[in-house]
């Protein structure tokens, strides 16, 4: 996920291979006839900040009916949108302020589990690969049904949200989601991460099960914002865009037919302070809508260190 220039990664693109599918035969899926609701309860108490934590109430947080994400309510407003300490990079200023309107946050990444149920209703492929970093055995394994799902390229992720009846988020919303109306540096304020906020610095080696950090829950109470993986966003990646972006509900830069970057967010768990800042922009080859259905780029490149969550307007 280290940025590098812009020309050298779309001809190493070009010039490389990418995993092959995995056929469905290969793995038992977990029966899943109705989704059973992640509900993560919000115990923490963030930082003091001039941001209130909302508090659960019905006008606050839903569950979807297909998938069971617990869906956190982000008011209409304004974030201070790009680098503010001293990590910054160029492709994070300059600092603008963006005005975004009202819309609702999956709580946690989406699951193993919960994207099983999109695979069983022929809607979405089987991820790329079905291992973690360390587990031979993760998608399709029980154990693992409440972590996040990976190996998923944006073409993926993006046909889950639309089955769920959500989308990507814009890079916008996922950084106000992440950072409230302050100008905190990680979800949680401004202690580096650690074993207590975070899935970061390598210390678990791998995914951890979604929810399992709230004491690094953001302003508005979404949870792993930064850390355990990295979150596809619906933006092309442009390292020039805050130069030019809309000051009001901006949704990314034109890819010009040339360049397939998507931004992705967040960090993971093998990342360090400078990956998981709120405002620190990464990204990775998204879908080449030029290549044959079935070709490895139609669909765009894969980790296990990346996977996703959505959105839905108010």
């Amino acid at each position: 996920m280290k940025k590098t220039l812009l020309l050298f990664i779309l001809l190493l693109t070009a010039c490389q291979s990418t995993p092959t599918l995995a056929p469905a035969a290969t793995v038992t899926l977990i029966p899943s006839d109705t989704p059973v609701p992640t509900v993560i309860p919000f115990t923490a108490t963030p930082e003091a900040t001039s941001t209130p934590v909302l508090t659960a109430t019905p006008e606050t947080m839903k569950v979807s009916p297909t998938d069971g994400m617990t869906q956190l309510f982000i008011p209409a407003g304004t974030v201070k949108m790009g680098g503010l300490d001293v990590l910054l990079e160029n492709d994070e200023i300059p600092a603008h302020d963006v005005t975004l309107a009202a819309f609702w946050m999956d709580q946690v990444e989406v699951t193993n589990g919960m994207y099983n149920l999109c695979v069983q209703a022929g809607v979405c492929r089987l991820p790329v690969k079905l291992n973690s970093d360390n587990r031979g055995d993760y998608f399709g394994n029980a154990e693992f049904q409440d972590y996040p799902v990976i190996q998923v390229t944006w073409f993926d992720a993006n046909a889950y949200c639309q089955w769920a009846g959500r989308r990507l988020p814009t890079e916008a919303e996922w950084e106000r989601a992440a950072r409230g109306d302050d100008l905190r540096t990680y979800p949680w304020g401004g202690e580096p991460p650690n074993e207590l906020n975070s899935n970061a610095n390598n210390i678990v080696g791998d995914v951890t099960r979604v929810g399992s950090y709230p004491a690094g829950a953001s302003p508005f109470g979404v949870l792993d914002m930064a850390g355990n993986v990295w979150e596809w966003v619906a933006d092309y990646y442009s390292g020039r865009y805050y130069t030019e972006s809309p000051s009001t509900n901006p949704l990314g830069p034109d890819n010009g037919g040339l360049n397939f970057l998507r931004v992705i967010r967040g960090g993971s768990f093998q990342d360090n302070l400078f990956n998981l800042r709120v405002s620190n922009r990464g990204y990775e080859t998204g879908p080449d809508p030029s290549a044959f259905p079935g070709e490895a780029e139609y669909y765009g490149r894969s980790s296990v260190k990346i996977g996703f969550r959505c959105v839905r307007a108010d």
